[in-house]
């Protein structure tokens, strides 16, 4: 395949064929292979990126997104963040999230500390 930028959907689809193709030779670093697997993964990367970039969710809608997931009230937040008026306020976006309050819903809510510091 020749290497170029990947400019469209079908530039995209040929890139990750040839990607599929190379896994299945499975070539040794330092083979013309193996660098031509490097650069198209790259390629696309960059292409994924450019096209189809995924913002890191807002933090409260993240809680609420997973408050709803695990059909959660209000009151089963206030182990993880204090107490009845704290969750009502960190919901309503009248207070900031705590580095505690952070480590507490990321391990009882499976939310990523990187999307929880978004807001710190």
């Amino acid at each position: 395949m020749q290497l170029k930028i990947l400019k469209t959907e079908k530039d995209y689809d040929k890139a990750l064929n040839r990607i599929d193709e190379l896994m299945e030779l499975n070539p040794k670093i330092g083979t013309p292979e193996s660098d031509e697997l490097e650069i198209l993964v790259l390629l696309v990367e960059k292409y994924e990126d450019i096209n189809w970039n995924i913002e890191t969710p807002d933090p409260i809608e993240a809680i609420k997104y997973r408050m709803e997931e695990m059909n959660l009230k209000q009151k089963d937040l206030i182990p993880y963040i204090g107490n009845k008026s704290k969750v009502s306020e960190l919901l309503n976006r009248k207070i900031s999230l705590s580095l505690t309050m952070v480590r507490n819903l990321s391990q009882a809510l499976h939310i990523p500390v990187e999307t929880l510091i978004k807001s710190i």
